[in-house]
């Protein structure tokens, strides 16, 4: 396993699924997004 981590770049290796700091960052990653949105429901204009 520890070879195969090795191969990975760029963002396969920051959303790694296979070690907890990978799984960390795919949680905050949905977490933001999320809150993204509700933000920007709350924030929009209201139609007439």
């Amino acid at each position: 396993m520890a070879g195969e981590q090795e191969k990975l770049t760029g963002l396969s290796k920051i959303f790694n699924g296979t070690t907890m700091a990978g799984r960390a960052n795919v949680a905050k990653a949905t977490y933001a997004v999320v809150g993204l949105l509700i933000a920007y429901q709350i924030m929009k204009p209201k139609k007439k």
